[in-house]
């Protein structure tokens, strides 16, 4: 998203032209009914991850960071050892996932997980049919398609059914389905579980938790990595001051809002009578969807989006 490449590019990571897929903005779809906008500032960028992760890796490289590849490392009572040999830091950063082993070693395993959601996603060759990255909804899942190279696309599927699989759950999108029927799948579908989990610290003593290891929200906002580079940019200042406590106050304040848009997309999911009327709302004005997005991606204030456009969006729903 326009925001996490702000990030990157304050990280001193820029992704050149023909890396991955620009995208303008973002679609959504629920039957006949769609509103779309653009991003206000700038492009996003759909990415496979490995290339996203050569590219970091190579940054790392120049500026001198050392990997130690398939290396054991042991923590026990502040004590640190890496293939039996002991360690010593000045700083200990966690960056191991949502199922952070450091996390529960130094006991910030404490928080609340308010919701866990099941993704599932598989690249297919085929050339992008949208500027946008396109959002479509039913009853039981929400399909995720997001242009990543100039002949080919991922499609991803989120929901809350445990029981529900990419094949089965692309039967609920018939339009994606018939997009896709002479299409080649390139990769395997592979899951993960998205989680909504909010840790009450992210950091005791000169240790640190950073990208899902610190807690993470569901992937239906789409700003997993902005928030990791975010998150990344504040710790290397707090490291800078010598002060995790800023880090913490920081990190609150970048999950803050992607919390919320998470909370208010996902008051659609299962409530189909609901969503109708959101997206009546929208199409009927599709200014207060252009804001919203705007207002998710950082590019205004929450407050700016006024109070106008939100009695504008009350009555639509209430009327719809």
């Amino acid at each position: 998203m326009p925001d996490g490449l702000a990030a990157l590019h304050a990280l001193g990571v820029e992704l050149s032209q023909g890396l991955g897929f620009p995208f303008s903005g973002i679609r959504f779809l629920c039957g006949k009914k769609a509103v779309d906008a653009c991003f206000p500032r700038g492009k996003g960028i759909g990415i496979r991850r490995p290339l996203l992760h050569q590219i970091l890796l190579d940054e790392a490289s120049r500026l001198g960071v050392e990997m130690h590849w398939s290396s054991r490392v042991y923590v026990k009572d502040d004590q640190i050892t890496m293939d039996g040999r002991p360690v010593e830091s000045k700083w200990l950063i966690g960056a191991d996932g949502q199922n952070s082993a450091t996390r529960k070693w130094a006991g910030l395993d404490r928080g609340k997980t308010h919701r866990r959601r099941f993704g599932f996603r598989r690249h297919y060759q085929i050339e992008p049919w949208s500027e946008f990255v396109e959002i479509s909804w039913s009853d039981r899942a929400q399909m995720y398609v997001t242009p990543v190279a100039s002949d080919r696309v991922c499609v991803a599927l989120i929901t809350g059914n445990q029981h529900l699989r990419f094949n089965e759950g692309l039967r609920l999108f018939p339009e994606v389905e018939a997009r896709l029927q002479n299409a080649t799948a390139i990769t395997h579908e592979q899951g993960a579980l998205s989680s909504s989990r909010q840790l009450d610290k992210v950091f005791i003593g000169n240790f640190a938790l950073i990208g899902e290891a610190s807690g993470s929200v569901d992937a239906i906002t789409g700003d997993g990595l902005s928030l990791a580079f975010q998150q990344a940019v504040a710790l290397a200042e707090a490291i800078r001051c010598e002060n995790l406590a800023t880090y913490q106050s920081q990190h609150r304040r970048i999950a803050q809002l992607p919390r919320f848009m998470a909370e208010a997309m996902l008051a659609m999911d299962g409530r189909p009578r609901f969503r109708d009327r959101v997206f009546s709302a929208l199409t009927a004005n599709p200014a207060l969807f252009e804001r919203m997005l705007a207002v998710h991606t950082g590019a205004i204030a929450p407050l700016s989006f006024g109070a106008r456009n939100a009695a504008s969006l009350g009555w639509h729903l209430l009327t719809a």
